[in-house]
């Protein structure tokens, strides 16, 4: 599914009526009706209290009164109470003011004294917000902040038309203040502020309205923009055929581990096996084979010279890594790999002359901070999964000024790297230089445990050895990742699982996909 900043759902609202010809009214009671209907399935005991439907200026308002017809209709007390003076109502939500007018709905008008509201929303069972909606840009103040608070202070089920009043659709974060909603009934497409955080702590669960907006609108002009969810993955994970062998999901090579980081390289080993990779093989110091054989039983192993003095691979090694991967599919280089001098030069020379995908994780990324023009040389695709912390080593800049704007900042590391990035975190971002994004809505905050990141390292390539084009692999594996833990979560609690039971939850996350997608419920 295709996600929007406002501006972009705004040009589509547009082409769809200029140049389809759809009426805007058509659309505003396509929106409305959809709410409505969701109301009505998620919150339909909570309505026999009375539903207050709450509206700002605009089509957002104008919504509000599709959704007061709809409720009033099914034979539910509604109330509307207006945050701005009828006159400036316009168009599309005038027209449906002035029905509801003609129903006989209770109509109110709110002016800078809201103690009304504050009763009546002390005394309704849902309240539903219409305030403002996606092309909110400036700070709410004075009533509309107002009415905001009391609706936090309610503690009552609030359902947000197209996205919770005062968050930007953008960034995710309050313009001064938002409504925390228990639903967010968004119009045609996710937005990019409702996915990433702190906005989805705002949005509570997130539907989708279809508006009727043609497809081809969406085909055509929508950006290569895009949420993973179940949708997404079932669209782009590939059934196995019956006939197929190891071979046919490829050789995945694993260059991570050294003294005291062993760990690093046995978590990575498995999540390319769980992930479904063919074939594994470690390359790793000498002096740690044991460990590796001893516990990686499914894995073979490929020893090689070492630094003596810290146990890991030295920069001698290069040629026969080089030779080794030349009949490999993907290689994984970075895990636990040490961040020494010389493990940097092996890991500057890899990055440019390996010619086969590469996914760079960990001590790799930050062998790489200043250097970036090594990746500019590579001779396939890399990609890079740094945590916030690597990224700003690897960037230059600060952690916070990456926390800020995430989806901005891995979109400006994907052309400076000319590697796709994988920016990890909640609502891990996935960035491509040739424009492509994602938005990750899997995984919860069990996740944060030492390990995760080596298996989804793992994992993604993996993907790559079976085919998939790098940018799929890198955002199907971000998804498959965040689904195996939220599996744990509802199996053995919200944190306290370890990175190999993540690993080990994998085949049933791709399972779950499978059915479901068999089952036609995508």
């Amino acid at each position: 599914m295709n996600l929007v900043y406002a501006r972009e759902m705004q040009a589509l609202d547009r082409y769809t009526i200029e140049e389809f010809g759809v009426p805007g009214l058509v659309l505003m009671e396509n929106a409305g009706r959809g709410t409505a209907e969701l109301i009505l399935e998620y919150f339909r005991p909570s309505l026999s209290q009375g539903a207050l439907i709450i509206c700002g200026p605009g089509n957002n308002g104008g919504d509000g009164f599709v959704i007061a017809r709809h409720l009033a209709q099914k034979g539910f007390p509604v109330k509307v109470f207006c945050l701005a003076p009828f006159e400036k109502f316009k168009g599309d939500a005038l027209v449906n003011l002035q029905i509801i007018k003609k129903m006989e709905i209770p109509l109110f008008l709110v002016n800078n004294d809201i103690s009304v509201l504050k009763q009546e929303i002390k005394a309704s069972g849902l309240i539903v917000d219409a305030i403002f909606g996606t092309g909110l840009e400036r700070e709410v103040k004075g009533h509309f902040a107002a009415a905001i608070e009391a609706i936090n202070q309610s503690e009552k089920p609030v359902v947000a038309v197209d996205i919770p009043s005062g968050l930007s659709a953008d960034l995710g974060r309050p313009l001064g203040i938002a409504v925390k909603a228990s639903l967010t009934a968004t119009m045609a497409l996710p937005k990019v502020g409702q996915v990433i955080y702190p906005g989805r702590h705002y949005v509570g669960e997130l539907k989708i309205v279809d508006i009727s907006m043609p497809k081809r609108v969406i085909a055509e002009l929508a950006p290569p923009r895009f949420l993973l969810n179940e949708s997404w993955a079932a669209n782009h994970l590939k059934p196995r055929g019956p006939d197929s062998h190891k071979g046919t999901y490829g050789h995945v090579a694993v260059l991570a581990g050294s003294s005291g980081k062993t760990g690093a390289a046995i978590l990575t080993c498995l999540g390319a096996l769980r992930g479904g990779a063919g074939l594994v093989t470690l390359i790793c110091p000498k002096s740690l084979n044991h460990i590796f054989e001893t516990t990686l039983t499914e894995a073979m192993t490929f020893p090689l010279e070492e630094e003596t003095d810290i146990q890991s691979l030295s920069y001698q090694a290069f040629d026969k890594i080089i030779s080794f991967c030349r009949d490999k599919k993907a290689v994984a280089i970075g895990p636990g790999f040490g961040i020494h001098r010389e493990t940097f030069e092996l890991v500057h020379r890899l990055v440019a002359h390996l010619d086969i995908p590469a996914v760079i994780d960990a001590d790799a990324i930050t062998a790489l901070a200043g250097e970036v023009f090594h990746l500019r040389r590579a001779q396939a695709p890399r990609i890079l999964t740094p945590h916030p912390g690597e990224l700003a080593r690897l960037l230059d800049i600060s952690k916070e000024k990456i926390q800020e704007n995430r989806l901005e900042i891995a979109r400006l590391a994907a052309k400076e790297t000319e590697s796709i990035v994988v920016l990890k975190g909640a609502a891990t971002v996935v960035a491509s230089p040739d424009g492509r994004e994602a938005v990750n809505y899997s995984g919860n905050p069990g996740l944060a445990t030492g390990g995760t990141g080596d298996v989804l390292t793992g994992l993604i390539t993996a993907l790559l050895a079976q085919g998939y084009e790098p940018f799929i692999a890198a955002s199907l594996g971000v998804y498959l990742h965040g689904l195996s833990a939220d599996i744990l979560a509802k199996r053995k609690g919200p944190f306290g699982f370890v990175a190999k039971e993540v690993a080990e939850t994998l085949p049933n996350a791709i399972k779950e996909i499978m059915v479901r997608k068999n089952l036609g419920q995508f």
